[in-house]
């Protein structure tokens, strides 16, 4: 298993690409504008076909590549929660941006407890609503890693200022991500990585959440 990352893009977005170096099979999780070309290049240097575009959300700071990516691998599927594929019919219309971002349907819908292959790495799919109502994390739970999107930020936690945002939807996920083992490695959407452990221990926002009493 082999890593990638990249940031860029008007919201310094993070993407990773993550490879079966043996199957010589990659997948990139999440596409910021202007980013991805690093990691396409990476990939046709190692001879890694990119099977996929894994979506955390829809917000457009993390779709906005997606075209570079299917135009260099035409078989590449994106894929992402249903409830976030309208981001991805009008990319446009969440706020105003510098530049147009071509809509496109989704190729599959992921849901929690889907269990996704790349070569033979196992990828379980958790739902993390609240950043967006189809915010999701991909679980290597045998290399504990975890691609956690706006879930967990480094220090701070997605954003609910959103229309269709949810705080307490945030905070249950985040309770929920929190049961995972701590030593698991966080790839976030933003920042630089962490550990489930470090972020809980430092983090007053994922403790907040975690503590927040219930019912």
């Amino acid at each position: 298993m082999q890593v990638l990352t990249a940031r860029g893009g008007l919201f310094s977005t993070n993407c990773f690409l993550i490879a079966d170096e043996v199957a010589k099979q990659a997948v990139i999780f999440d596409a910021p504008d202007n980013t991805v070309g690093v990691l396409l290049d990476q990939a046709r240097k190692n001879g890694w076909n990119v099977i996929g575009l894994w979506l955390t959300h829809g917000h457009v700071d993390h779709i906005a590549d997606h075209a570079a990516i299917t135009e260099a691998f035409p078989e590449a599927k994106v894929l992402v929660h249903r409830l976030d594929e309208p981001k991805l019919l009008k990319p446009n219309s969440m706020f105003p941006l510098p530049f147009s971002i071509p809509a496109r349907k989704a190729d599959a819908y992921v849901d929690d407890g889907d269990v996704l292959k790349l070569g033979s790495l196992k990828v379980e799919v958790i739902h993390t609503p609240g950043h967006s109502p189809g915010h999701v994390c991909y679980h290597f739970a045998d290399q504990k890693l975890l691609v956690g999107g706006d879930l967990i930020i480094c220090g701070a936690v997605g954003r609910t200022d959103f229309p269709d945002c949810s705080h307490p939807a945030l905070n249950a996920s985040i309770r929920r991500i929190m049961r995972l083992p701590g030593d698991t490695r966080l790839l976030p959407g933003h920042c630089t990585p962490s550990t489930l452990a470090h972020e809980l221990q430092t983090n007053e926002y994922v403790r907040e959440a975690v503590e927040e009493p219930l019912g």
